[in-house]
């Protein structure tokens, strides 16, 4: 398969996804992001257009970060530091985006991390 078209339909797969998930300043939706060497958690107001709490693998408060990767181990530890910042402001329950990847592995990792840690799905 092309790459233009692995890309055309990956993109055709968030927006599929994003028709049916917006989050609003009660529930926001809590994005995730997989790339080959991080992981990246949002926390966005769609309303208002605003990521209200956000947490990675590159952060400078993440413990370790120079040994995290975009793994299950990692994914696991970034969801519960990501449920721990969006507690922080005040965020209990989301709307969870997994961004076209697929319910399993690192994702379901990040999300039992989240789900631990006090966030409702």
């Amino acid at each position: 398969m092309r790459t233009e078209q692995k890309q055309r339909l990956a993109q055709r797969r968030r927006w599929r996804i994003r028709k049916k998930i917006t989050g609003t300043k009660e529930r926001p939706r809590m994005s995730v992001c997989f790339t080959n060497k991080n992981i990246h958690v949002q926390f966005i107001d769609d309303t208002a257009g605003v990521t209200l709490a956000a947490a990675s693998t590159t952060n400078k408060a993440m413990p370790g970060r120079d040994k995290l990767a975009a793994n299950a181990v990692s994914a696991k530890t970034v969801g519960t530091l990501a449920a721990q910042a969006a507690i922080g402001q005040g965020i209990k329950k989301v709307v969870f985006d997994r961004s076209g990847a697929r319910f399993h592995g690192k994702v379901k990792a990040l999300a039992d991390g989240a789900r631990e840690a006090g966030l409702q799905f």
